[in-house]
């Protein structure tokens, strides 16, 4: 049976070539090849692409009967579009995603970046060069220069709940552009430390259950923390336009307002220890965790969650928008969250996202960068294997336990059964008697 299967495949492949000619470049509708090739290497092809309409060229000489992956990558690439093994007998034909490489590709990508420093001194001149670059490229400094000067936020009553409390803002960003969120402080006295806390684009944002555990447990243990909506994102989209997110702007206001947060509350709170300044986010909030401990280096922790990887930059707008991976003739989110050596650095990944990859690849390179300043201990990686892309409990602990040894924090009060889960209208309102936003005010509402 196999064999009448190789000699039917091979009648109709000697059939398409013989009516092909070298004055027609050999040419065959794209799809009817990729037809050809799950038929003649027994796979399924699932499409994420539009093949009507598009004729390759040399069709059959792309064709590789040794290997799949190879016929594939040499069949598609004219359209610039790529393969995805899903199992070994699926694959998903997609656009190019310029964000998205392969495990292989952050392989190759930190042994090339490691070669670059020995030592030390390599390292740092390096990492000056990378920060300048993603400044620039970010385009934060034009950014900063247009924002709105000893902008006072506007704030809700204080709620207080079983040993910390919560208070809503707005504060003004850009002219008329106000950027909201909720501050979650201790009950108890003295200075705490402070923890920035960029949203990712889990559902519900950051009114999510999840996050308001996070939020509330770490504010009980000792750290004020402070969460914010995503640029453009949610209610925020109907002001600022449905593209509103999904525009590259949104990755250096996104940036600028966790600046701007920090600037505000450093300023204006006497209860903040500047020494203790931890940045904590998940997903696209990990990439952002990440590219705000580049761009200020008041940060003193860092915790990315389910985010870090060399090969995958975060592909929407807000992560990727502004072109920072091409800082230093290229880097990538692994060598950017390498630039907070010797500070404590915490990486979160589980087995079924991009992160799988962190144990093997991106945790052994961030060792390498610490061991330049003796600080391998200073640099830690909690992997959960049969977990997936989300901030749940297992992943909550691991960065409770983290700012609880790198800052401090009261280990007793830590119970997430004593954390209010409020409704979303709680945390987005200013109530009756609270301060009100003026009219026309844009939110960067979730």
């Amino acid at each position: 049976m196999k064999k009448q299967i190789l000699l039917c495949m091979a009648a109709l492949s000697f059939s398409a070539a013989s009516a092909q000619t070298y004055e027609t470049k050999f040419a065959r509708p794209l799809h009817d090849v990729l037809n050809d090739i799950s038929t003649r290497f027994g796979v399924r092809l699932k499409y994420d692409v539009d093949t009507v309409g598009r004729v390759l060229p040399y069709a059959d000489f792309r064709i590789r009967p040794y290997s799949l992956e190879e016929s594939l990558t040499n069949v598609l690439a004219p359209f610039d579009y790529k393969f995805v093994k899903q199992d070994e007998k699926t694959y998903k034909l997609k656009p190019y995603e310029y964000a998205r490489r392969t495990e292989a590709d952050g392989e190759k990508m930190l042994s090339y970046l490691s070669g670059l420093y020995a030592d030390k001194e390599q390292w740092e001149q390096r990492r000056g060069v990378l920060r300048a670059e993603v400044r620039q490229l970010l385009g934060l400094d034009e950014m900063l220069a247009k924002t709105v000067k000893g902008a006072k936020p506007v704030l809700s009553k204080v709620r207080k709940l079983d040993g910390y409390t919560v208070q809503n803002f707005a504060l003004e960003t850009l002219p008329g552009l106000y950027v909201c969120g909720s501050i979650y402080t201790p009950l108890a006295k003295g200075k705490h430390a402070l923890i920035i806390c960029p949203n990712g684009h889990f559902g519900q944002g950051r009114y999510r259950k999840d996050q308001q555990q996070r939020m509330g447990t770490l504010a009980r243990m000792g750290a004020v923390c402070v969460d914010y909506d995503l640029y453009g994102w949610g209610e925020s989209a109907l002001q600022v336009g449905d593209k509103g997110h999904h525009t590259s702007d949104a990755h250096v206001i996104q940036a600028m307002n966790g600046v701007l947060i920090l600037d505000y509350m450093l300023a204006n709170r006497k209860d903040i220890d500047d020494t203790r300044i931890g940045v904590n986010g998940g997903s696209g909030g990990g990439t952002q965790t990440v590219l705000l401990t580049v761009l200020d280096e008041r940060f003193t922790a860092s915790a990315p969650v389910v985010s870090l990887a060399s090969h995958f930059d975060g592909g929407c707008p807000c992560e990727s928008g502004k072109p920072i991976q091409l800082a230093g003739g290229g880097t990538c989110n692994a060598e950017l969250a390498a630039m907070f050596a010797p500070r404590p650095l915490l990486i979160v990944s589980d087995g079924g996202d991009w992160t799988a990859s962190v144990p093997r690849l991106e945790f052994p390179y961030l060792q390498r960068v610490y061991g330049f300043y003796g600080a391998k201990d200073k640099v830690s990686n909690v992997h959960l294997p049969k977990e997936r892309h989300d901030f749940g409990k297992n992943k909550r602990d691991a960065v409770y336990d983290f700012f609880i040894k790198v800052f401090g924090l009261d280990q007793k009060m830590l119970d997430e059964s004593k954390v209010t889960i409020e409704a979303e209208n709680a945390l987005k309102s200013f109530g009756d008697k609270g301060e009100k936003l003026p009219a026309g005010a844009v939110r960067c509402d979730s």
